[in-house]
């Protein structure tokens, strides 16, 4: 079931949460809606569900060509995963997953055999087939949300669409679940959108990543083309830890930090004021100058406790820097505070500062 948004907008009173947003989901895709509080993402989710409705005159929903931009969410046929899981504390989770199941019209309401076999299939299929007896009180948060889950497919949705759908959870739970959540759409196949803040949750989980800013779409890719071939500085800056360096370009290369490296995306460039990024584990460490562009820096703060060293760096102009790099290239360093070294960019992200008001 592929998922069509066009040209939708959405303002609450003077807001605008959304400004002409249009997606294509394909048919079967794990989709991230990434981006920080107040993008949007949340907004364009819950239109898609039905739960809000878009400006007036403002674009179309289609779901599979069949527009249900002003359908009501039981019409639409989608499952809904909220972050808290707004399950029903006093029914069990058998009860809870069979709920959407048993508030069917009369016509199409599954026997009481159906909905029996039919939980009982999603509750093997999350993985919590002898918790049907229990309270929502009597789990774990990854449990809660795993019925939660669980409920959403019981009416066999077109559509799967999940809020932060692990934001409750702490950090080793949502890692387990997160990658839970990945195996089982292998064997599903429902085409579904999860909103997220959590970038690493998104590079990790989805299909497809749709970085949102300001209720406007930046880029839509894989994992990996959001991540190594951001559309703009905003996408590279928010994906992941970065540097953000001052420089300047002319003519296809840019100067920073006292030294030029190409930038050929810009050869066409006059003088013009850039950001120059750079992340941490694409800045070498040496004793000592080797030939290679780079400049000298002050060791700040050392972190050793993982498989790569984290090392605070401060270079010309009390410029603040991070390098990730292997524990062996730690080894040959004098890691005392204050200590000089050299640093070598090994790649680099050039963006022009956008012109100012004139």
């Amino acid at each position: 079931m592929s998922v069509q948004v066009t040209d939708i907008s959405k303002s609450f009173g003077s807001y605008r949460a959304l400004r002409r947003v249009s997606l294509v989901v394909p048919t079967g895709q794990l989709v991230a809606l990434l981006g920080p509080s107040g993008s949007g993402k949340t907004t364009l989710l819950r239109i898609i569900a039905g739960l809000e409705q878009p400006d007036d005159g403002s674009g179309a929903i289609r779901f599979h060509g069949e527009d249900v931009t002003r359908d009501p969410l039981d019409r639409r046929r989608v499952g809904f995963v909220f972050q808290h899981y707004a399950l029903f504390r006093h029914m069990t989770v058998f009860e809870n997953v069979a709920f959407g199941l048993r508030v069917r019209p009369r016509e199409t309401r599954p026997t009481r055999a159906q909905i029996r076999d039919r939980v009982r299939h999603l509750l093997a299929l999350v993985q919590l087939e002898g918790l049907a007896d229990r309270f929502p009180h009597q789990l774990s948060g990854g449990q809660r949300q795993r019925i939660a889950l669980a409920r959403a497919l019981a009416v066999e949705p077109r559509v799967l669409l999940l809020d932060e759908p692990f934001g409750a959870l702490d950090a080793k739970v949502r890692q387990e679940l997160r990658r839970w959540l990945r195996r089982l759409h292998d064997e599903l196949h429902v085409t579904s959108l999860f909103v997220t803040h959590d970038q690493e949750e998104a590079l990790d989980v989805a299909d497809t990543v749709v970085v949102m800013d300001k209720g406007g779409i930046e880029q839509v890719g894989s994992p990996a083309e959001v991540f190594h071939a951001p559309a703009n500085a905003f996408v590279m800056d928010f994906l992941g830890q970065v540097n953000r360096l001052r420089g300047r370009v002319l003519r296809g290369h840019v100067d920073f930090l006292g030294i030029t490296l190409p930038a050929p995306q810009h050869a066409l460039a006059g003088p013009s004021p850039a950001t120059v990024f750079v992340r941490p584990h694409e800045l070498r460490l040496s004793p000592a100058a080797n030939g290679r562009p780079g400049f000298p820096a002050r060791i700040t703060r050392v972190h050793a406790a993982g498989p790569l060293a984290r090392v605070m760096l401060q270079a010309a102009g009390d410029t603040p820097l991070q390098a990730d790099i292997g524990l062996d290239e730690l080894a040959a360093l004098d890691t005392r505070i204050g200590s000089e070294v050299f640093v070598t960019p090994c790649d680099i992200r050039v963006f022009l500062d956008a012109p100012g008001p004139p």
